[in-house]
């Protein structure tokens, strides 16, 4: 058990370095990038999840091919929303029993699930070389993605700021709550100071009407320009829909069980409009290269790796 403990680290730690000394090469030529979009949050409880669930539905029926990685590593829940009964989980893949393609799910439109594991302590408390190899191991995947979505869990905590520093477009949801603002407030502060990120989408969710939503935007973005060298746009709102809960009871995306409802439609306009404004993340040095070879290939071309 002692040597088994002891190769394991020491794989991890080969990892690591492989990782930060540029492990492959790759010929440019050959890919085209995907927009990697985090959805997070400062507070729990804001509809974070809900929100990427039928937005993945919603980008996939746009013709775009959506994979969803549910980033809240210790208590997932991405795949109970969607009715998805998980084969393995991020856990398994980190462990080696099982590989990405093996854990994947497909869920409601055809879109990809990666799901994570819930109630596993080990999860909530990841080095940085097991982040790598799980960023490694989802870089590695042979499937073609347009939009690769992440769930990250709520808070400022490790595992959310890693995340979203490997997205390349962040989107804050925030709800018209004091403490859900002050919240989402933190959290871009704690982005653009510690990790350099300086752009960030913010969607105000479970409102009573437009105006209250564009009047969260204000309230933080004053704040911001005041005391923050951030940019925020405002992607919309979604409106207070008791379809939402329902459709969550019966563990179904809202877009599909109630495809007429108000919240869905703000959410159809949501969608379109990620699609309509050209992706405008930077890349700011911190974890991004991790996602160098999540890319599209064309099916006649084949990657050049090698050890540097």
């Amino acid at each position: 058990m002692e040597q088994h403990g002891s190769g394991k680290r020491q794989d991890q730690a080969d990892t690591l370095r492989r990782l930060m000394h540029g492990r492959v090469a790759i010929r440019p030529q050959t890919f085209k990038p995907i927009r990697v979009i985090s959805v997070t949050s400062g507070k729990g409880g804001v509809g974070k999840t809900n929100i990427v669930a039928n937005l993945a539905v919603l980008l996939q029926r746009l013709g775009h091919k959506v994979l969803v990685l549910d980033g809240d590593f210790g208590l997932a829940n991405l795949n109970i929303v969607m009715g998805l009964e998980p084969k393995g989980t991020l856990y398994d893949v980190l462990e080696g029993t099982k590989t990405i393609e093996e854990v994947m799910l497909t869920g409601p439109g055809g879109i990809r699930v990666i799901p994570a594991s819930s109630g596993i302590f080990k999860m909530t408390q990841l080095s940085m070389a097991e982040k790598a190899i799980l960023m490694e191991r989802l870089e590695q995947s042979p499937f073609s993605f347009d939009v690769l979505l992440i769930d990250t869990g709520a808070g400022i905590n490790s595992d959310v700021t890693y995340l979203n520093s490997a997205a390349t477009e962040v989107i804050v949801v925030a709800t018209p709550e004091p403490t859900s603002i002050a919240d989402a407030y933190a959290l871009m502060k704690v982005m653009s100071q510690d990790y350099r990120v300086k752009r960030f989408k913010l969607l105000v969710n479970m409102v009573a009407n437009p105006k209250e939503g564009l009047g969260v935007y204000n309230n933080i973005l004053n704040v911001a320009d005041r005391f923050l060298n951030i940019s925020i746009e405002y992607l919309g709102h979604v409106l207070d829909d008791r379809k939402i809960s329902q459709a969550v009871l019966s563990r179904k995306v809202a877009c599909e069980s109630y495809p007429t409802s108000l919240a869905v439609r703000c959410l159809e306009t949501t969608a379109k409009s990620l699609i309509d404004t050209p992706a405008k993340g930077e890349l700011t040095g911190n974890v991004q290269f991790f996602w160098r070879t999540l890319l599209k290939e064309d099916e006649t071309s084949a990657v050049d790796r090698r050890e540097l």
